[in-house]
């Protein structure tokens, strides 16, 4: 049997390395150099191409890997990755508040909860056909279909065949995520991630830590389902490796956007909790991520806390979730970004352009323009529904997490799902397809009540 595992051989990490290397201010000329002059890639490869196996550098690799993660970062004052010195750097933070008690009872936070789980997994439906794909082939393949300004799914009805051979849809999801294909939400990792982590507050609470993550995902995870920092991490707590040292060892993706899909549920059980939201889900991410990829998890968890209450505006839980990041990283100034760029300029589109010449040169699932793209697309909608993930999508990058993630807030700032417009709901069947255990076909009503339970809980 011929079975490789891409994003863990340490021949395929070297590249990813030494390109995080030069974004966070480590001299790693020289390490490039022996790698270089040994026959290794000078760059990581294009999405979606298959490395060629290179066994005869691993000892190598994993030498020039160990020896790059003791280079010191000129970033690392301005960029920390302990809770402490985040939160020293951020003295003003937005105090926990009550959310004024609804008339009739507590269904008002239930029936946010519901929008919101329906918006994440519509979110992500709507990007799954184009995730990977470069930006002007989205463009390309909305107009031909008369669907730009993105306003619904994808489809290939009316799409020229040369247009689908030069610009292919991703190859796992076009079976499940067109709009002539759609039934029920597939499974993908922008929805496993929540049901891991309802099952995390089930099981260990709210003062859950990060090695009870590990416990819970060696338990519940499949580690097929993990990609990039998530596999890495995994792989390392097969090695007998602890966390935080999971995120860290020969791990280039550890600032990739992979903790920030998994922020929501921290998000909504601390609604009108900012804060505390964003601690919470430090501790889930930090199992995988440092740096701006830890930020990238709670600016989400603290966007989504405010706008949760039901009282706060698009613009309002934004603020809060840039509150809970260090002011002079990358990523909150890639947030600010995204935000000044849309208030500025009424085209999105022109938006786009800006922060791609901007941020261009970060893979395109890194945190930091992904988080720039969000903030922008939710900015922009103001608030509206089907432009915030139509938006989120039509930037190009990590196009289902970002749908996902705006459109959970969106669904939030909807208040119900009646809310919602039924094209986006009624393909969803009211049915999440996934591999994580027990949660095989469960509707988003009854994930909505889950979650409202683990909210309410003292």
């Amino acid at each position: 049997m011929n079975l490789r595992v891409t994003w863990v051989q340490p021949e395929d990490l070297v590249g990813h390395e030494l390109r995080q290397a030069a974004e966070d201010g480590r001299d790693a000329s020289a390490i490039a150099s022996r790698w270089h002059a040994a026959g290794g890639r000078p760059a990581p490869l294009a999405a979606g191409a298959s490395p060629t196996p290179r066994p005869d550098l691993r000892p190598l690799a994993e030498h020039l890997l160990d020896e790059l993660s003791t280079l010191p970062s000129a970033l690392s004052a301005t960029e920390p990755t302990a809770l402490a010195a985040i939160q020293e750097l951020t003295p003003h933070r937005p105090p926990a508040y009550e959310e004024p008690p609804p008339p009739g009872g507590n269904d008002t936070l239930r029936d946010r909860l519901h929008a919101s789980w329906l918006g994440r997994a519509a979110g992500c439906l709507l990007g799954k056909p184009v995730e990977k794909l470069p930006l002007p082939a989205i463009r390309a393949l909305a107009r031909a279909a008369g669907n730009w300004p993105l306003t619904t799914w994808f489809t290939e009805v009316g799409v020229p065949r040369d247009l689908l051979a030069a610009h292919p849809w991703n190859r796992r999801s076009a079976p499940t995520s067109l709009a002539e294909n759609i039934d029920g939400m597939p499974e993908d990792d922008d929805l496993n991630y929540p049901l891991l982590d309802l099952l995390l507050l089930q099981r260990y609470g709210r003062d859950f830590t990060t090695a009870d993550v590990a416990r819970l995902w060696l338990d519940e995870l499949p580690a097929g389902r993990t990609f990039t920092a998530e596999r890495v991490a995994y792989r390392n707590l097969l090695d007998g490796v602890e966390p935080p040292l999971t995120a860290l060892r020969r791990n280039p993706f550890r600032e990739w956007i992979g903790a920030q899909i998994r922020a929501d549920v921290h998000g909504w059980t601390h609604p009108g909790d900012p804060a505390g939201a964003a601690a919470q889900a430090y501790r889930d991410a930090a199992l995988t991520h440092t740096a701006n990829g830890i930020y990238g998890a709670m600016f989400v968890a603290a966007t989504i806390a405010t706008a949760a209450t039901g009282t706060a505006d698009v613009h309002r839980a934004l603020a809060a979730g840039l509150s809970v990041v260090p002011p002079r990283s990358r990523l909150a100034a890639a947030v600010r970004l995204g935000i000044e760029s849309a208030r500025e300029t009424p085209d999105f589109d022109a938006v786009v352009d800006r922060l791609h010449t901007t941020l261009g040169g970060y893979h395109w699932v890194h945190a930091v323009p992904n988080a720039a793209i969000l903030a922008a697309a939710l900015t922009h909608a103001d608030g509206d529904f089907t432009r915030s993930i139509c938006a989120a999508v039509s930037g190009g990058w990590d196009t289902d997490s970002n749908g996902a993630t705006a459109g959970s807030v969106a669904g939030l700032l909807a208040g119900h799902p009646d809310r919602l417009p039924e094209r986006w709901t009624s393909p969803l069947k009211n049915r999440l397809s996934t591999s994580i255990p027990s949660f095989d076909g469960i509707g988003f009503d009854s994930l909505a009540e889950l979650t409202y339970l683990e909210a309410v809980r003292p």
